[in-house]
């Protein structure tokens, strides 16, 4: 018997059909092991000697696999065709090893593709493990280990809020900081076009005012009122006629077809797909042998497949849109060895693949991949230009058109942004000599426009432009630092948050180095020379180390009053900008004597004045100059008429308040956003919350109407019901409550025991036969077939989920086995909520040790974060 491993399940079934009975195909689910989350886990002082550990839910498969490789005469390492893959091929061997379960033959195999000709082509060209691909893969890990597990810790002592740091997330990080700067530098520059409307033969065109008085303008020329309508009037009285007719040919060529990266941006330009959720629709299509291996930098594709390719345009298409020759493209990858062929269909007899997102993605790739084979599309670019009697001034018309569309017939590669300037238009035929009618003449002022905020698709760009990471961690980098909360985003765009400028500005004052954009991209080609064989990663992470460590035991041994003076010092142009009246603007606007400076808190970092307690101003960090809503001065709204006392508004460091006495017996209450003038009558009403609005009909219990972390809600016996807006608080009664609350139940909410409708129903599962539902849950949707539930992904539409995927998801979550310990000690309540690990045959006394023992696991749980956070 041959075993052959491969990653995932959906492929180890697709696979062991090609192969026949002599073969059995296990999947290993991805990485079986990893350095364990604690320190010491990878030794720079004995040779950077690496600690693994399994994952817990990966023993069962791993038992499978080994007692498989007993029994074996040959084992086949099929996974992945690039560094991870054969990463895991080296994990499994090595596991084997160490089980005595090894067989005597072992050989790896590598495919792009899951088609029954490529596969059973691959099993013929076996290969031992690449080590120099599995030394790059210990350097990079070993690298990223160190990085988190020595700066992290330095982050939760000195500055307070922060969550971790990585050796590529801080610095694409850095990147949306940057230009968060840029734009707050950007000082808007006053600019006017004139344009005229004018018609010939009976089509209507539109020309520019370029030239004026006898001066050729560009786009800034014009940057006053006054000029514009001297320019205006001009162009009014002036008689124009044509000077000169230009027509040029242009082509335009085809792109390459995707690689990762470039398929990763078109997904979010043209699909607005998240990086994330194009590599997990990406990797279905692949294990479903529709596309080529998705993780590639690689821009050609396999001799075979252009010959298909161009088979299926000349099927298509007139033999015009077929070259004679067909294109070869050349990749930009810095090391070839992890270059391979680019995204492409399996079949390019198949121009439909799937359905949602699938079919979306699909449709993308395969029209690419034809178009890359295309014929050029050939263009006419005409400019006509238009002088008045005086030869004072000109016009300008632009067009283009289309004369042979060529692979544009297809694809059509999109854009970030887009230009202001359309010559795309049609321009009626003119002659030397013509006078156009005159139609209309306008002159619109404008703003010069900061640079825009990075989407996914341009950060994605921007990092493989400046060498920065690999183009298969790009999806993984950005969602960490989405999940950390150091960005948000806002129609497709990032915006650094105030953690996250904090992060960066530290990282900048402490450790400048190891989050520059030069250095970073320096250590990937130093990786890439330990893959391609020409260094050797244990000197690369000596010199590292060497540096990084004495470096980080400095910032370590700062006090945080001495790190938050430096910061306050660092960030002082944003913190504390010069005041257009010359005054001071460290000077504490509520006491006039203090100064305001940067404070570090439990909750991170924010402004304060130095006469503290005396004067308690304070204003968020994320305030700078102290702006608008910032300034800190409280406001008087009057006096509560039942004790007499003051009530004010304020604003804290988590925003503006309302606050009713002063010390520990003071009332406090946020000011929800949809309040657009406070009065005392809604200062009033908000400190009286909770609101009761009486007894349920049916229970007799309170219903009670207030305001939450999440917005405006109902309540009653545990169950809550949301309400639209802050004025429903105090308006709703009785009936629409009780109406309101049932509707909540009948949906499904917290608490509910109606039996919740599935959001969708995908058949029987081929394997349990049971129904597969996708279901809205309390902590989010998932899928089960009745047996196993099974989270979706947080990028995964439920509307949109395939058979496909919901049957791979259930087979993932069944394959790991139910949690240890739950099912015996359910008899034992206390037990199971104090000690769920313990065997059930273990005795009540032991059961009240187990608070005892959650403290050091709670330590060590921001370790486990900082594995995670600090990998790429």
């Amino acid at each position: 018997m041959q075993l052959v491993i491969v990653e995932s399940p959906a492929k180890a079934k697709t696979i062991e059909k090609y192969l026949g009975k002599d073969y059995k195909v296990l999947a290993s689910y991805g990485h079986v092991r990893d350095l364990p989350p604690k320190d010491g886990s990878v030794r720079p002082d004995e040779g950077f000697e690496m600690d693994w550990e399994l994952y817990g839910d990966k023993q069962r498969q791993v038992k499978a696999i080994t007692d498989a490789a007993k029994e074996a005469d040959r084992l086949i390492l099929a996974t992945d065709p690039d560094r991870e893959g054969e990463a895991i091929s080296w994990h499994v061997k090595e596991l084997l090893a160490k089980r005595k379960a090894l067989p005597k033959d072992v050989q790896r195999v590598t495919f792009n593709a899951i088609t029954k000709e490529t596969v059973t082509k691959a099993m013929q060209h076996p290969r031992e493990l690449d080590q120099d691909l599995i030394d790059a893969y210990l350097a990079r890990r070993a690298l990223d280990y160190l990085f988190g597990f020595t700066l992290s810790p330095v982050l939760w002592r000195k500055l307070p809020g922060a969550k971790s740091a990585g050796r590529v997330q801080s610095v694409a990080l850095r990147l949306i900081v940057d230009r968060e700067r840029e734009i707050e530098a950007f000082t808007a520059q006053e600019y006017w076009s004139v344009a005229a409307q004018m018609a010939h033969d009976g089509t209507d065109f539109t020309t520019r005012l370029v030239t004026f008085e006898g001066q050729k303008l560009d786009r800034l020329s014009i940057g006053d009122e006054g000029t514009a309508l001297r320019a205006k009037a001009a162009v009014e009285g002036g008689a124009f006629r044509v000077e000169s007719v230009e027509t040029k040919p242009h082509k335009r060529n085809p792109q390459p077809p995707f690689t990762t990266s470039t398929l990763q941006q078109e997904a979010a330009r043209k699909l607005g797909f998240s990086a994330s959720q194009t590599m997990r629709v990406a990797q279905t299509l692949y294990e479903a042998g529709a596309i080529t291996y998705m993780r590639t930098d690689g821009v050609q594709m396999d001799p075979s497949a252009v010959s298909a390719c161009r088979s299926a345009i000349s099927d298509r298409f007139s033999g015009h849109y077929l070259p004679e020759k067909p294109r070869h493209y050349e990749t930009k990858a810095k090391n070839a060895q992890e270059a391979h062929e680019a995204i492409r269909p399996t079949e390019f007899t198949r121009d439909r693949y799937g359905s949602g997102d699938e079919g979306r993605l699909y449709d993308l790739i395969f029209k690419r991949a034809m178009a890359s084979q295309m014929a050029s599309a050939s263009l006419e670019r005409t400019t006509v230009t238009l002088r008045d009697g005086t030869g004072q001034h000109e016009l300008r018309a632009t067009g283009q058109v289309v004369k042979f569309p060529g692979f544009l017939a297809v694809y059509e590669e999109g854009q970030d942004n887009k230009s202001d300037d359309d010559d795309s238009g049609l321009l009626p035929f003119m002659k030397a000599g013509d006078m156009p009618a005159k139609k209309d003449v306008t002159a619109e002022q404008h703003f010069t426009q900061p640079p825009p905020r990075f989407s996914e698709a341009s950060l994605v760009k921007r990092l493989e432009e400046l060498g920065i990471g690999r183009p298969s961690t790009y999806a993984a980098t950005i969602q960490v630092i989405k999940d950390r909360n150091y960005v948000r985003t806002e129609k497709n765009r990032f915006f650094a948050e105030e953690s996250g400028r904090l992060l960066t500005s530290f990282l900048e004052r402490f450790f400048q180095r190891y989050v520059a954009y030069e250095f970073t991209a320096g250590m990937e080609d130093e990786l890439d020379d330990v893959s391609g064989g020409r260094q050797e990663w244990k000197a690369l992470l000596e010199a590292f180390w060497r540096d990084f460590k004495p470096k980080s035991d400095e910032v370590m041994e700062k006090k945080p009053s001495e790190v938050t003076e430096a910061l306050d010092e660092f960030l002082s142009d944003y913190l504390f900008p010069a005041k257009a009246d010359g005054t001071d603007p460290r000077l504490c606007p509520k006491c006039g004597e203090g100064r305001l400076s940067l404070r570090g808190g439990r909750y991170g970092a924010f402004v304060a004045c130095s006469n503290y307690p005396e004067c308690k101003f304070t204003r968020k960090f994320a305030q700078p100059g102290g702006s608008a809503d910032g300034g800190g001065d409280d406001e008087a709204l009057g006096k509560d008429p039942e004790t007499g006392l003051e009530i004010v508004r304020r604003t804290g460091r988590f925003g503006p308040y309302i606050q009713l006495g002063e010390g520990k017996e003071a009332k406090r209450a946020s000011i929800p956003k949809d309040i657009d003038e406070l009065t005392l009558e809604w200062g009033i009403k908000l400190l009286s919350l909770p609101r009761a609005i009486g007894p349920h009909p049916e229970t007799g219990n309170e219903i009670t109407a207030s305001i939450g972390r999440y917005g405006p809600y109902l309540a009653h016996n545990g169950k809550y019901a949301r309400l639209r807006n802050t004025a429903e608080v105090f308006e709703t009664g009785m009936n629409a409550a009780v109406s309101l609350l049932a509707d909540a139940a009948n949906r499904g909410g917290a608490g509910s025991r109606t039996k919740a409708e599935p959001i969708k129903v995908l058949g029987a599962h081929p394997t349990t036969a049971g129904e597969i539902k996708v279901m809205a849950g309390r902590y989010g949707p998932y899928v089960t077939d009745g047996t196993t539930n099974a989270t979706l992904p947080r990028d995964q539409k439920p509307e949109d989920l395939t058979a496909e995927q919901a049957i791979a998801l259930i087979d993932a979550k069944a394959a790991k086995g139910p949690v240890k310990g739950k099912k015996k000690a359910a008899p034992k309540k206390a037990a199971a909520k104090k000690a769920p690990a313990k065997a059930a045959s273990e005795k009540a006394p032991a059961a009240k040790k187990a608070p005892a023992k959650k403290a050091p696991a709670k330590k060590a749980a921001p370790k486990a974060a900082a594995k995670k956070e600090a990998a790429e």
